[in-house]
């Protein structure tokens, strides 16, 4: 792991357990180094913003509802305009790298296109396997399917964003077989999920922290190409 110090921004929707995760691995060095500059919510009664205020950490509720006033005949255009700002608040705290943790919002090309030209990358967990159940309400699909014998296996991905919904490449993928007698219940397959989802957004955080410093090494000690001159 890098002596550097990395600048992470969260972004989340919910109760924030994996934002949790998140801050207690800064804090006990499993990642070393890392400090949380941001916590960046799209609801405002989202008990994470609570756990990350506890924790010290700046955040901030950016709010879609206001941008839909702005503009009530076009839903594009306020998405667009929100993605825009949502860009410049994150760019503000000039982070390495941007971890959606239960964010509920779909990021458009108005958000990720700064953030790419700035060289920050954007990941995100996924309650599901690369390719299965893209999008919202995925563990309630795969368990559907389980019950109707379609399937044994679901899991849960850490990926890079891109502008296609979970379609990003994966970083860390955890498979969860169903377990027959306990699993009928969906509320206990959640727990179980949540509960991997806690170590896995750790163990991707990490991973995504070492590509982004490698690659930040590699070009900075790659040879340096010089034009010739003319004549």
């Amino acid at each position: 792991m890098t002596s550097q110090i990395t600048r992470l921004t969260v972004l989340i929707s919910g109760s924030g357990t994996n934002l949790e995760a998140l801050i207690t691995a800064c804090r006990d060095d499993q990642l070393p180094n890392t400090h949380i500059v941001r916590v960046v919510s799209n609801r405002k009664a989202a008990y994470g913003l609570v756990r990350a205020q506890n924790a010290g950490i700046a955040t901030r509720y950016h709010n879609l509802v206001e941008y839909k006033k702005r503009y009530p005949d076009s839903v594009n255009e306020a998405r667009e305009e929100y993605d825009k700002d949502l860009a410049r608040l994150v760019l503000e705290d000039e982070p390495h790298l941007v971890v959606c943790a239960g964010w509920m919002h779909i990021l458009s090309p108005q958000f990720l296109e700064p953030l790419e030209a700035a060289k920050i990358p954007v990941i995100n967990l996924h309650p599901a396997l690369p390719g299965a159940y893209n999008g919202a309400n995925a563990i309630e699909r795969a368990h559907q399917d389980w019950i109707d014998g379609q399937i044994t296996t679901t899991g849960i991905m850490i990926h890079k964003v891109i502008s296609e919904v979970d379609m990003g490449s994966p970083i860390l993928v955890q498979e969860i077989p169903f377990e027959k007698g306990v699993d009928e219940d969906i509320e206990a397959l959640k727990e179980r999920i949540h509960k991997n989802e806690w170590k896995l957004i750790v163990a991707g955080t990490g991973l995504a922290i070492q590509e982004l410093w490698a690659e930040k090494t590699r070009k900075e000690t790659e040879p340096k190409t010089h034009e010739k001159p003319l004549g």
